[in-house]
């Protein structure tokens, strides 16, 4: 055994792991009540109205808001969620106004935030509770998970911040407390390791003040025991936190070998037509999934083959290359080249159509109007500038 190791195993003979599991529920709920998060917007809601009380205490939660919450809150920080949640509930105040308004109208609202996907998910687990259940959203984390886009951990902070229900979650958040305070090794992304966090979670879970308890790990992940940087200085469990006495909290919990990610190029076609921009909606599925974009070629330097493909809109009168963007995806990079057309305004090719019209791969549309769609972020940055 090595020194290091030998150290790491007389450090936690010395602590007894079910002593820290009793403490570290009624200590998280404490540290909760005093510096946790209490003013987010969707904390203080009851029977869909701002109520001002503590959510921890208020077992008459609006469920459709926390659900929206919850949602946009995957893979995005507080702060960016936060004038999205108020401008999408502002459009769609209950689930029913959701359920009923076209995808267009949600992608609109929803454009900017990122992660699509989640867009056309809540779209269409609105549809499910409405006609399903009638609007009544279920109480159970069960039937919560069966809704699309809607995982174990969300389906849980669903249920116990909507419903008062107890049940565990394991987000981001979670999974680096828990792998720091008892030194849980592998990567949290293993399935391994996963189901012994989930195990964990269980048990650590408190048959009372689960609400205060559940918001005290998101906010003790999201405040405190940060990815880099942790304030352990003012964490509560200084004193038990295995990584911590081990000097051992830059290293926990283990990330995954980080992969280079490969680079796609396309060209984006930005054709104009006096006022009118042409835009494209992207397939249903992939990225920016169901949003309006550019159209695309594969290639910017064969000015002979996009000028076959863009004269069949119209007479083109200039075709020129301008600078470009580079956009980060999940999986990818994205390297867009921007070639710009500009057609004759009297030339016949893709005609205009009103955009209450049923759904079409390409349209005309009015320059001012364009920039109201929903667009990829990069894509309205792009017409906000060339137009």
């Amino acid at each position: 055994m090595t020194e290091r190791a030998s150290n790491r195993a007389s450090t936690r003979a010395s602590i007894r792991p079910s002593t820290i599991a009793d403490r570290f529920a009624p200590t998280l709920v404490a540290w909760q009540r005093t510096h946790g998060r209490h003013a987010l917007p969707w904390q203080q809601t009851e029977s869909g109205r701002d109520s001002g009380r503590d959510p921890a205490r208020n077992p008459a939660r609006n469920p459709y808001r926390v659900w929206v919450a919850e949602i946009m809150l995957q893979q995005t920080q507080v702060a960016a969620v936060i004038p999205f949640y108020r401008r999408f509930l502002d459009r769609f105040p209950d689930v029913t106004a959701l359920a009923d308004a076209s995808l267009d109208d949600v992608m609109r609202c929803w454009s900017g935030l990122g992660y699509y996907s989640r867009a056309r998910n809540l779209h269409a687990a609105a549809r499910h509770v409405a006609y399903r259940y009638g609007g009544v959203f279920p109480d159970d984390p069960g039937a919560l998970e069966s809704l699309p886009g809607v995982g174990r951990s969300t389906a849980a902070a669903i249920a116990v911040f909507g419903f008062g229900r107890r049940a565990a979650i394991l987000d981001g958040n979670v999974k680096r407390v828990l792998a720091r305070v008892f030194a849980i090794e592998g990567v949290p992304a293993s399935a391994a390791t996963t189901r012994r966090m989930w195990s964990l979670a269980e048990a650590l879970l408190p048959s009372h003040d689960v609400g205060h308890y559940i918001q005290g790990l998101m906010d003790f992940g999201a405040t405190v025991c940060t990815p880099r940087n942790p304030a352990c200085g003012l964490c509560p469990f200084h004193r038990d936190c295995i990584a911590n006495r081990e000097g051992r909290v830059a290293e926990l919990p283990h990330r995954a070998r980080r992969k280079i990610l490969p680079e796609r190029r396309v060209a984006m076609l930005l054709i104009t037509r006096g006022n009118d921009v042409l835009l494209e909606r992207r397939p249903p599925t992939g990225i920016w999934g169901g949003l309006w974009s550019l159209p695309e070629a594969v290639r910017a330097d064969d000015p002979g083959e996009l000028r076959s493909r863009i004269e069949r809109f119209g007479d083109v009168m200039s075709l020129a290359s301008e600078p470009g963007f580079t956009h980060g995806f999940t999986h990818f990079v994205l390297q867009a080249d921007v070639v710009h057309a500009r057609l004759r305004e009297t030339s016949p090719g893709v005609q205009p159509t009103h955009l209450a019209s049923p759904p079409e791969p390409m349209r005309w549309v009015d320059r001012a109007d364009a920039v109201e769609l929903g667009l990829p972020a990069p894509i309205r940055t792009l017409l906000r500038s060339r137009l």
